[in-house]
């Protein structure tokens, strides 16, 4: 809570921002419950599964740990713990970075690339079962493009423009 005084008063949400705002969360939830569960039946949490269907779309199944967290909209420790873990069963190798003293390079496995070939059509089904069967195609296309919006950077209010970050 701010104890500036000269702080803007807080834009409460009304009923209708404030019913939108929990039913995307109730669909968030529900969705990543689903499928999470789905992947833990066959061994894997829903990162491992981000982390090794991004990196068997590089060249080499390899990616540098600063790109790999940047893609994932991680923290570099947080992916390199993670990565650690995925590293110890065998699911993925770390081997430091020529071009970054400080990185690691993470590279799919061959146990890594069978698990996510026995994880995919499970994973496709159960997004399937848990989204897109659930949706019109007039619904897909307004997710796409409140997502894209969403994504896109947040415009600046004229207080932020002058104060600055």
């Amino acid at each position: 809570m701010s104890t500036n005084p000269a702080a803007e008063p807080v834009r409460w949400l009304n009923p209708d921002e404030e019913r939108a705002w929990r039913a995307y969360r109730r669909v968030m939830v529900a969705v990543s419950t689903g499928t999470a569960r789905d992947l833990a039946a066959l061994g894997l949490s829903e990162p491992d599964y981000e982390v090794l269907s991004t990196l068997s779309e590089r060249p080499d199944h390899t990616s540098g740990l600063g790109e790999q967290a940047d893609k994932m909209g991680w923290s570099r420790s947080r992916l390199s713990r993670h990565a650690t873990r995925m590293e110890a069963r065998g699911l993925l190798r770390r081997t430091p970075d020529p071009s970054d003293g400080r990185g690691c390079l993470l590279t799919l496995t061959a146990q890594g690339l069978a698990a996510l070939e026995e994880a995919a059509p499970t994973h496709v089904e159960s997004v399937r079962r848990h989204f897109i069967d659930r949706l019109t195609p007039q619904d897909l296309t307004a997710i796409e493009r409140i997502a894209r919006r969403l994504a896109a950077p947040a415009p600046i209010s004229d207080e932020q423009e002058a104060v600055g970050p």
